[in-house]
């Protein structure tokens, strides 16, 4: 242990302890803005700033370990006078119009700057601008960049996609895309981590919410919205919701005060991924490897998805044609729905509430207008967007009812919604697996250990006489090390499921921000309880499933479900 004293507080911690870690130990948070544990260490920002005795610079907290008998004063005068002149100089070249700022409220800049008093800025204004792609679904502000760095490190260390890069030095430092490309060259897989974590707006999604907007207010058309399984654990972190309060059903009865004619659950498409995802997997163990190569890949995460294809597209073959749980909605809403209800699918407005930035690309991917109606998915929204037009409307969502969604395609099985968490979609797709091998429903919870916070996880689930060496992995630069393992010879697996986000689509790069802090393995677990108190909880035992199958769509992997479930991928993104 070293002893030292923080503010003339005595303080024990660990030798190699951080400054920082010291003085949060005691109940004091020294400000930092660039700082990301084991992430982004650079004292970039130089707002953590602290005075040590004996030494005459300011020491940066978050990357100086503590010493035997330090003296350290984390506000003392010129610190807060070097922390304001540092906050102030960065506002110099930021573009500061946070009344019209998607992160006004949610801004550490912006928090910090307040906490610091400051009220004007002595300094004059030199921001940079720079041309950015409007259509493309990540949108990049270089006016409001700080240069912080975080999310070159997030895309380098976590996702190893090298998307962003240090551009010139000096005072002309800026922060660009890798190379000298243009962001639709950058093999950019649309993750948004380094969206969710940029402490400012110098990084968002494409905003669709105007859009949407006009489709509800058009009285030529049926709107259908459609919500993914991980909003459900997340849409009310932005609104001040509690758990209790922010619950599926009333997030049902938001929706349709805002005007959307019907409100589905993802988690019904969920169910019908499983039944394809799965009778495929089966195909594929039964047939020879140049017929169906193994092991065969999820193809739910559409950032994963056009990762394999700007990083490994020789694997393409051994990715599932499965389209995603929102593109088969689209597909079941723009047919099988619309010839139910009565409706002209022409006059349908297919709109998503996913917690990924992805899910707004890959409406627009080859394939995916099976309805022959235009596109099967018309507009994307994130969690955040949902969260803005809610609070647009003046809704309180916490005095409103709850109300279930509509049917036929809002029934779902635990295991439907728990694919928004890593380990979800091959726990689901084992479920029923096993069934289609053995005739009998397994232990819903036989395959727990595909759960869980590890890079990745490998596990041997037992189908009959058969074993599946079944693996698990989320995070794009976890992927990457897997398929090198495999590559080598060192892991021999035939059923994988990827997620390109850390945590799964609950920690989705759509999802709500709280900087600094990660939210995926905080959201999983209501995901997991819905899962156990859900009356069915096998894909292939939801009844709206089997009429849709037994109606419409004939059997799993037939001529008709391959036509509207399935698509081919290739090297294109």
């Amino acid at each position: 242990m070293v002893n030292l004293t923080i503010d003339g507080v005595q303080v024990s911690v660990p030798e190699g302890t951080t400054i920082m870690d010291a003085a949060a130990s005691m109940g004091v948070r020294i400000p930092r803005l660039c700082y990301l544990r084991g992430i982004n260490e650079i004292a970039a920002c130089r707002v953590c700033a602290v005075e040590v005795a004996g030494r005459e610079p300011l020491v940066t907290a978050c990357n100086n370990t503590v010493e035997e008998g330090m003296r350290v004063y984390t506000n003392a005068p010129r610190v807060r006078k070097a922390r304001k002149t540092n906050v102030q100089l960065i506002l110099s070249q930021h573009d500061t119009h946070c009344a019209t700022c998607a992160r006004s409220g949610n801004c550490s800049l912006q928090t910090l700057s307040n906490d610091l008093g400051i009220l004007d800025n002595p300094y004059p204004k030199d921001i940079e601008r720079s041309a950015w792609d409007a259509s493309f679904p990540m949108i990049r502000d270089n006016g409001k960049c700080i240069k912080c760095m975080r999310c070159i490190q997030i895309c380098d260390k976590v996702q190893t996609l090298g998307v962003w890069d240090v551009m010139n030095t000096g005072s002309r430092t800026t922060v660009g895309v890798a190379n000298g490309r243009d962001i639709q060259g950058a093999d950019c897989s649309l993750c948004g981590q380094c969206i969710t974590h940029c402490p400012v707006a110098a990084l968002r999604e494409r905003d669709d919410t105007d859009a949407v907007r006009d489709a509800l207010n058009d009285p030529e058309k049926i709107t259908v919205v459609q919500v993914a399984p991980a909003v459900r654990a997340a849409w009310g972190e932005q609104l001040g919701l509690t758990r209790e309060q922010a619950t599926e059903k009333r997030m049902a009865t938001v929706l349709r005060h805002m005007g959307f004619d019907y409100v589905f659950d993802t988690n019904f498409a969920a169910d019908l991924t499983i039944m394809e995802e799965a009778n495929e997997f089966v195909r594929r163990l039964t047939r020879p490897a140049d017929k169906a190569p193994l092991p065969m890949f999820t193809s739910c995460c559409p950032g994963w998805v056009r990762f394999v294809k700007t990083q490994y597209p020789e694997l393409l073959p051994n990715v599932s044609t499965c389209k995603s749980p929102q593109q088969m909605f689209g597909a079941t809403a723009k047919t099988y729905f619309a010839q139910k209800a009565g409706i002209d699918p022409r006059r349908i407005v297919c709109v998503s509430v996913m917690p990924c930035t992805a899910k707004k690309s890959e409406i627009g991917w080859a394939g995916m207008d099976s309805a022959g109606t235009g596109r099967d998915v018309d507009y994307v929204l994130t969690t955040r967007e949902l969260a803005r037009m809610i609070r647009s409307e003046a809704i309180e969502p916490e005095k409103m009812p709850e109300s279930e969604f509509d049917s036929p395609l809002g029934a779902y099985s635990g295991a439907g919604v728990i694919f928004g968490a890593t380990g979800g979609v091959m726990e689901a797709a084992l479920r029923t697996a096993c069934k289609l091998v053995t005739g009998e429903n397994p232990d819903p919870d036989a395959f727990k250990a595909v759960r869980g916070m590890q890079p990745w996880k490998l596990v041997e689930a037992k189908a009959g006489d058969a074993t599946v060496r079944a693996a698990v992995v989320h995070g794009l630069g976890n992927a990457r090390a897997l398929i090198e393992s495999i590559r080598r010879g060192e892991t021999q697996v035939d059923f994988v499921e990827v997620m390109a986000c850390p945590g799964g689509c609950v920690g989705g790069g759509g999802q709500p921000i709280h900087d600094g802090e990660e939210y995926a393995e905080r959201r999983a677990p209501a995901l997991y309880a819905l899962d156990e108190a859900s009356p069915v909880r096998f894909s292939h035992e939801n009844p709206e499933i089997l009429r849709l199958y037994e109606d419409f769509l004939g059997e799993p992997c037939g001529e008709k479900a391959h036509h509207l479930l399935h698509v081919e991928h290739h090297a294109d993104v």
